[in-house]
Parts: C-alpha cells; structure tokens; sequence
C-alpha cells in the first residue's frame, strides 16, 4: 500500500504553477481569499497538517506553536527571513524549519539600487511633475540631483544580498564599505573591492549612503538607532530593503524632517503594513509597499525551494534549507 500524502497548509496565494505541483505531490489546502489568516485560521491549520507553508504576514510565535497538534513536523516558510518564526521553540517541539535563502538576491539588490537613484535623482517628484502635466520644458537647474558615482556606500550587513549591492555599486563607480557580524574572507573582500569596519559608528559618519541588508534579530533591532543617525552626514541618505526593525523609523523621521539627513528610500516599515504618517509627507523620501522580491521568476523559485524542502522531508531526509536556532 503506497504511505499517506503530507497534508499541507498555505497560507497565502503563491503563484499558479506552485500551488499546482503543491497538489500534485501533496494533500494541498490552500488559502483561496489571499488574506492573512486570522488566529483562529492559523491555529486550526497547525492542529490539522503535517507541513504548514507560512509568509512574512504569519506571526509563528510560542503560544501558537503550543497548539499544534502532533502531526506538524515542518513549517516549510515561503521567504528567506524567518523573524516572524520562534525557531528554537519549534525546534524544542520537534518541529522542523525551512527558509528559501538565495532566490530574492538579486531582485532585491536591483531594488537597493532604484531607490538609491530614485532618491538621489528625484525621480519620483519628475514622475509627478510629468503625470501633473506641469513641466513647462528642460531648464539648467530643474530637478537637480546628485549623483551616486564616487560616493562612498556603507553596507549594513554582507550577506548574499549586501554583497549583490556592492557589485552593482561598484559598477556605478561606487565606493564600497561594509560593517558585518564577521569580515569577509579576504578574497571576497579584494574582489568587492570592500573596506571593513569593524565599528559601525565610524562607518555611518562617513558614508554618503547606507544600505540595510541584514536580516532582523534581537541584536539588530534598531542598529540605526537615533543615536547613531544622528552621526549621519546631512548629505547623506538611508536606503532600506531588508527589514523595517533595524532602524528606529521614528528617529529616522525625526532626522528627515529637520534636514539632518538628506533622504531615504524604504522598502520596509518598522511596524509592517502601518507605514509613519509623517513619512509619506516628506519629498526628499521615496516609500515601496515591500516590493525588493517582487519579480515573477523569483515568486516561482521561491515556491520551487518550499516544494523541495517538503519533498525532501517526507522522503525522509533533512530539508536542504534548514534553518537552525545558532543560524540566527
């Protein structure tokens, strides 16, 4: 007698070819209204399934985790960050956990890279312009600028995808600097063509930009906190692509709006979907509603990542992508 499919909860809409070779291999249930889960949806689904298959907008805490029945043995996460995942408390309760690393670097460097040109280059207020029908023709000190070439760029955080941004900066004639939790081998580092801080202080005091790439964890919530913004340079400008927690949105208003900080463009929000009011006031900021992943191919191979972390579990081996408590 062939074993029993995996029964599988999604809790969001992925992308058609996904969710169909999802129920090719597996007893699939799927969120047909592609709203968030309630809490009551949520703890209905881990008491019922083998495989929960969360996004970002799914809070994986202790007390839901307490519910879950015996069945649930993976939480296959359909995104690279994990923070809205307890991990260790899954790994206490015997439940695997899975991530899909790799598959958003490049789109989300390519949207580091916008906003850092939407910033400096006042595209969003030339689109308006245009849209308003108020350009009136070219003029010698119309919508002036700066440019990003020969800037100094600090990148907070030389992962997969911070280390994407310094080669596209560089390709702009960018100079690159990083703070991370561990120096780079040297020869990745000679390749960059990186300078290393070990102090982020020193760092932030002398970029023209600074980009955010770690991932949020109770070490980096606000590692741009008000104190260090305000060691910014007023010229210089903060781009966000990685998670709104690691600065103090507040703090970084506050700077915005009294010029102490020339600009920023944000992709995240510290506080998810409930962007700062005063934030959408301000001109010299460009905001994004979470959209550095936002690529169909990447939404396939992400689903392509979660279908083999399940499939390789229920083949009775440890998922390729893994994730583990010292990982974070």
């Amino acid at each position: 007698m062939p074993k029993s499919r995996l029964s599988v909860v999604v809790t969001r809409r992925l992308p058609n070819a996904v969710e169909t070779r999802l129920s090719e291999l597996f007893d699939l249930r799927l969120n047909e209204t592609d709203t968030p889960m309630d809490r009551a949806a949520l703890v209905a689904a881990v008491q019922d399934c083998d495989v929960l298959v969360p996004t970002l907008t799914d809070e994986i805490d202790a007390t839901l985790l307490g519910q879950a029945g015996e069945r649930l043995k993976l939480i296959a996460n359909y995104g690279a960050g994990v923070d809205h995942i307890d991990v260790a408390t899954a790994r206490q309760r015997g439940i695997l956990v899975s991530n899909t690393p790799g598959v958003v670097t490049e789109d989300t460097a390519d949207m580091t890279m916008a906003l850092m040109l939407a910033v400096t280059r006042q595209i969003p207020a030339g689109l308006a312009q245009m849209q308003a029908g108020d350009w009136t023709g070219w003029s010698p000190m119309a919508n002036l600028g700066t440019r990003i070439g020969g800037k100094r760029l600090g990148i907070l955080g030389m992962g997969r995808i911070g280390q994407a941004v310094a080669r596209r900066a560089r390709a702009f004639g960018m100079q690159i600097h990083y703070h991370n939790r561990r120096r780079l081998r040297p020869d990745v580092e000679q390749a960059l063509e990186a300078t290393y801080w070990e102090s982020l202080d020193q760092m932030v005091a002398r970029m023209d930009v600074i980009s955010v790439n770690c991932p949020h964890t109770p070490a980096t919530f606000h590692l741009l906190n008000a104190r260090r913004l305000k060691l910014l340079k007023p010229s210089a400008i903060v781009i966000n692509t990685s998670r709104g927690e690691v600065v103090d949105e507040n703090a970084l208003t506050r700077g915005l709006r009294a010029g102490e900080i020339a600009g920023a463009g944000l992709d995240v929000f510290e506080r998810g979907r409930q962007v700062n009011p005063r934030l959408r006031e301000l001109p010299n900021v460009v905001l994004l509603p979470h959209m550095g992943s936002a690529t169909r191919e990447g939404r396939i191979e992400m689903g392509e990542k979660v279908i083999i972390n399940i499939k390789t579990f229920a083949d009775g081996h440890r998922p390729p992508d893994l994730v583990l408590p010292s990982m974070l």
